[in-house]
């Protein structure tokens, strides 16, 4: 408690959640968000009796701070940041907050891809073998809201890079990076490098009781761990290997110790794709090392379902399947997206781009796209990149006409694919919301389509 004073910077679900674990346990909390907070959040604030502030940061309260927690939107380009940093006043993110006051096992996930199917499975997979386990983080409710009561044995977290940004003390028992591909340089000064650091954050306090999952092909973790000495039991995925033994024997391999080895038939493995067995392992490793059995596993593996917003189907209307994978908001994501179909694909892709670079796509759009429906405020990038590779691109600044063109270019069999490559914030308040709408739509177009077809009553 030496550090009595709490200011937390951002009033999400990250910061709210940290605002109320700081009061629980008794600290002088001021809560101060730039913009407007959610009727929600403003609520829940003053039902606790938390002092807070809306629309400006108040620097004279804010440097006055002992401990400041920073929600993972704010950039430390932010000038309330700069002049934080000036005063040297200790900063941490609301999971480093949040795991000082739990006794639980922490199991962290991170990767610029399959981080949310990995920690939804691994989390399915604890909880249906009927372990106490709280999913928290990137996903669903914050660590720090999830901490108050401190009621589970084991946290399975999602953890972005900018949460690992300002961590400092916390260890996750089994830490799980799935791989580092180019994604929000646009917040690391456009250096892959930076964004790497960060990542590799996730095993910097761990010890040889702990466990470090990591993909042995991934090019830039690779070029890190050859330059670093890593922390915890180092547990390799190898893919190419899966694919071998799915090849020779149509069954993938879950193996965290030479003495665990599961292998599953293809036909019980929950998600489809080559792309999935990097999660679908590392999910099943985390299990083992927690020490459920094969049965427990297969078990949880044949109940599992996705989450939405990952390559979801939402209907076929007039032969044309409608996809929503919103959640694909940079190029590798989407690359996986563009490779899991056999038909010609309707591409629905824009919004705030992050530092794309569409040269890694180019020959899957040029084999697989039939035409390309830009939604974003800004699509120049896209068609400048796009209009010599493709010849039908439109441009659209709203879901309802994106579907709707994407629908009139069409033909019977294609696929139309909302898979964005981009952040959403430009049109949408976030990912979701965008595969919110897209859905809704597809429904409205479908109602409507069918409407038409009806004959008029006598």
């Amino acid at each position: 408690m030496k550090q009595k004073n709490v200011v937390i910077l951002g009033g999400g679900e990250s910061g709210v959640g940290a605002a109320r674990l700081a009061a629980e346990k008794g600290y002088n909390v001021f809560l101060s968000e730039k913009d407007k907070l959610s009727d929600k959040n403003r609520y829940e604030l003053e039902h606790h009796k938390i002092f807070y502030e809306e629309g400006m940061h108040t620097e004279s309260i804010i440097l006055g701070a002992d401990l400041i927690i920073k929600s993972p939107g704010i950039p430390e380009t932010a000038p309330i940041m700069e002049a934080i940093r000036l005063e040297h006043i200790d900063v941490i993110s609301e999971i480093e907050f949040a795991s000082r006051f739990v006794s639980g096992q922490l199991i962290a996930i991170t990767g610029t891809n399959g981080k949310t199917t990995t920690t939804l499975l691994a989390y399915h997979l604890l909880k249906s073998a009927g372990l106490s386990v709280c999913l928290a983080g990137n996903i669903g409710k914050s660590f720090a809201r999830e901490a108050i009561e401190d009621d589970y044995d084991y946290y399975l977290v999602e953890v972005s890079s900018f949460q690992l940004d300002d961590i400092d003390e916390l260890r996750p028992h089994v830490a799980v990076l799935l791989n580092i591909t180019p994604d929000h340089l646009d917040r690391y000064d456009y250096q892959m490098e930076n964004y790497v650091n960060s990542k590799f954050k996730i095993n910097e306090n761990q010890n040889n009781k702990d466990f470090f999952i990591y993909n042995e092909e991934d090019i830039e973790s690779l070029k890190y761990i050859r330059f670093h000495r890593l922390a915890g039991r180092m547990l390799p995925i190898n893919i190419s290997k899966q694919k071998e033994y799915l090849s020779l024997q149509n069954k993938i391999r879950i193996s965290a110790t030479p003495a665990q080895m599961l292998d599953i038939p293809i036909s019980d493995l929950p998600l489809k794709g080559a792309h999935n067995f990097l999660n679908i392992v590392a999910a099943g490793m985390v299990a083992q090392i927690i020490g459920l059995s094969d049965e427990q596993i297969i078990k949880g593996l044949k109940s599992f379902k996705n989450a939405p917003h990952r390559l979801e189907k939402i209907k076929t209307i007039k032969g044309i399947t409608f996809i929503n994978d919103s959640k694909a908001t940079n190029i590798d994501a989407v690359s996986y997206a563009l490779d899991s179909f056999d038909k010609p694909l309707i591409w629905i892709v824009g919004g705030v781009d992050k530092g794309n670079e569409y040269e890694v796509i180019e020959e899957l759009v040029k084999k697989n796209v039939r035409a390309i429906v830009c939604l974003g405020k800004d699509n120049s990038k896209l068609t400048t990149f796009f209009k010599e590779k493709i010849s039908e691109i439109r441009e659209t600044d709203s879901m309802k006409k994106a579907i709707e063109t994407a629908f009139s270019l069409a033909e019977n069999d294609d696929i139309v694919l909302l898979s964005p490559a981009c952040a959403s914030f430009d049109l949408f308040k976030n990912y979701e919301d965008r595969g919110d709408q897209f859905r809704r739509y597809v429904q409205e177009l479908a109602l409507n389509i069918k409407g038409k077809q009806e004959p008029e009553s006598v």
